[in-house]
């Protein structure tokens, strides 16, 4: 698990903050009782037990952050509200920067007007977490079996070029800092 996230986290953020959200889901969904994440998810790997070791500890160091953060029942980890901050400040850039980038954004902003308006007043946050939330959204619709609109398709495509963008410039800034 630890090198899933890591491997996600270092070569597609967004893709790194999709797997955290499902990870949090997955610790809220038992509760967060330690027995039984190791019993019902970690055990069911079909790795050697000093891997199974390993990714019960990095469950467990999970948990740990999402109780002391106050996040168990509902919210994401500072860690990841911190790296949604950063891609929203790289989107503000390249709006003003980036025509191409202010193209794809412009066949996104109906579908993040919608959501708006759908929240009926709920606070969604920033354009990127309305974007992440989408694409969460739909990856949960498919693992419930849930049917899929055309519309949420179109939005999802739309939010995935924002994200995909993001995600290579927030890339390339990493890169660029620790140089």
């Amino acid at each position: 698990m630890q090198t899933v996230s890591e491997n996600k986290k270092a070569n597609n953020i967004a893709e790194y903050i999709i797997y955290m959200y499902q990870m949090e889901d997955l610790i809220r969904s038992y509760q967060g009782n330690p027995v039984e994440i190791k019993t019902f998810v970690v055990e069911k790997y079909p790795v050697p037990e000093e891997e199974k070791d390993k990714i019960a500890d990095w469950y467990l160091t999970l948990l740990h952050k999402m109780k002391s953060q106050d996040i168990l029942e509902k919210g994401h980890l500072d860690e990841l509200n911190s790296i949604v901050a950063e891609l929203a400040q790289i989107h503000w850039n390249l709006l003003k920067t980036d025509p191409a980038y202010f193209e794809a954004y412009s066949k996104t902003k109906p579908f993040l007007i919608e959501a708006v308006m759908q929240a009926e007043g709920q606070d969604l946050g920033n354009e990127i977490q309305i974007c992440l939330n989408g694409i969460y959204g739909l990856l949960l619709c498919r693992l419930l079996g849930k049917k899929v609109s055309d519309e949420q398709l179109k939005s999802a495509d739309a939010y995935g070029a924002i994200l995909s963008t993001l995600s290579y410039h927030y890339k390339v800034k990493n890169a660029i800092s620790k140089n």
